[in-house]
């Protein structure tokens, strides 16, 4: 059964998708996030500034006890406590941002996580994904199992790419 999602947004308006896919599952088999996007959310991702505007798209639970700002982003809001983000000025300069998810990754991982399927842009994502993954290599070599503080900014990235790095 297939649903259709209208976002009406700071960023979209009437963008249209359809949810085929059941919410939380077939996953690509190449893709296996450690966090959900609600995980995500509480944690802290993005100085609490990203999707503030999208309650209506995605569960009222997603934000219920996420950690958001009221105004500008507040590095102190993410898990680790520090600025892990480029702008989406950046984002857009180097092409990493597509038409349909204005927001970047996370915005396409909540929508893929939700049941939207587009095949072309979830394997450039993906693989985006799987590129993030060198980052808990380097985690783990440089630091003590077990010690959150070592490599903050890395392993903020790495959280707001869905990989956990509190197990690292």
């Amino acid at each position: 059964m297939t649903r259709t999602v209208i976002v009406n947004d700071k960023m979209q308006h009437g963008y249209r998708y359809r949810l085929t896919a059941p919410a939380g599952r077939n996953f690509d088999p190449g893709f296996t996030p450690d966090l959900t996007p609600e995980e995500m959310l509480h944690l802290g991702i993005f100085g609490g500034k990203y999707m503030t505007d999208c309650g209506k798209e995605f569960p009222k639970s997603w934000f219920d006890h996420a950690r958001l700002a009221d105004g500008k982003r507040d590095p102190k809001l993410n898990f680790f406590g520090v600025n892990a983000s480029q702008p989406l000025k950046e984002w857009r300069r180097k092409g990493w941002i597509c038409e349909d998810d204005p927001r970047g990754w996370f915005q396409w991982y909540c929508r893929y996580y939700m049941g939207r399927r587009m095949p072309d842009e979830d394997a450039r994502q993906i693989g985006r994904w799987k590129a993030i993954r060198r980052h808990v290599a380097q985690v783990k070599k440089a630091c003590d199992p077990g010690d959150i503080f070592c490599r903050r900014r890395q392993r903020q990235a790495l959280l707001h790419w869905a990989y956990d790095s509190r197990k690292i």
